[in-house]
């Protein structure tokens, strides 16, 4: 649909694209004070989201065969690409130095409760998208995977927050603050950023650490996200951030 608009004499045309309240937005979210003065390891935690099997691997769950996924041949290329060559190594990075600093590592998965999936959302039942408990599906991709006691979150449902007790886990803890990667971009990481963000939380969203089917949604969705309901940084001002306002600790 390619609708025109004509403001009249005494508007500035040059105006119809600008973003009225990011000012507003970026005082009150992403510059509030509060952000600053709960910066330490017992106020932060980075939240993996589904780099799992079914999503996340060649050959498996939803791409177990190639064109069959919904999926264009080139648009699993483009994935699988950014997936092995910038967000799996950059979480590796990420993980490595939250826990060096001893800060929580957070792990979401999609996984039903039921061998069969009943439990599923209506959502994920019409998306025919089932990781039964024991399944390779469920499984996280080695390289990533959790360590020692390390919080794990199933879901069925896009979103971590409305579909799980995510908000009562965090807030037990005393989190406020996350740093959140993982897939896809334009879906459940979408959808977990503007629910934290929603519920309170300062949210930082690693934008080289997550990725999508095309560049065109990755790209889009990290633009909507900025400045309003997340904190976009890469992996490398993250780490370079995080390393010096927080030391690490010697056990």
């Amino acid at each position: 649909m390619n609708l025109e608009f004509n403001p009249n004499a005494e508007l500035d045309p040059d105006m119809i694209n600008e973003d009225p309240l990011r000012e507003i937005y970026v005082e009150s979210i992403i510059e509030n004070p509060e952000r600053e003065e709960n910066y330490d390891q017992q106020h932060i935690a980075l939240l993996v989201i589904d780099m799992q099997y079914l999503d996340a691997a060649r050959g498996h769950g939803v791409f177990a065969e190639t064109g069959k996924s919904g999926v264009p041949p080139e648009a699993e290329e483009y994935y699988f690409h950014m997936l092995e060559n910038y967000v799996v190594p950059n979480i590796q990075k990420l993980q490595t130095l939250f826990r060096k600093r001893k800060i929580e590592v957070i792990h979401t998965r999609i996984q039903s409760l039921t061998q069969d999936g009943r439990d599923r959302s209506p959502g994920h039942k019409r998306l025919n998208l089932l990781a039964p408990p024991g399944s390779k599906d469920a499984e996280f991709l080695e390289e990533i995977a959790p360590v020692g006691d390390e919080i794990i979150i199933n879901k069925t449902a896009s979103g971590v927050f409305t579909s799980t007790n995510m908000e009562f886990v965090l807030k037990n803890m005393g989190i406020n603050t996350l740093f959140i990667c993982g897939v896809y971009t334009n879906e459940c990481v979408s959808t977990t950023v503007r629910d934290a963000s929603d519920l309170g939380f300062y949210v930082n969203l690693i934008e080289d650490a997550c990725t999508t089917v095309t560049e065109e949604f990755h790209n889009f969705t990290i633009q909507i996200l900025r400045d309003r309901y997340a904190r976009v940084l890469t992996t490398d001002e993250a780490i370079e951030e995080l390393s010096q306002k927080i030391p690490a600790k010697v056990k």
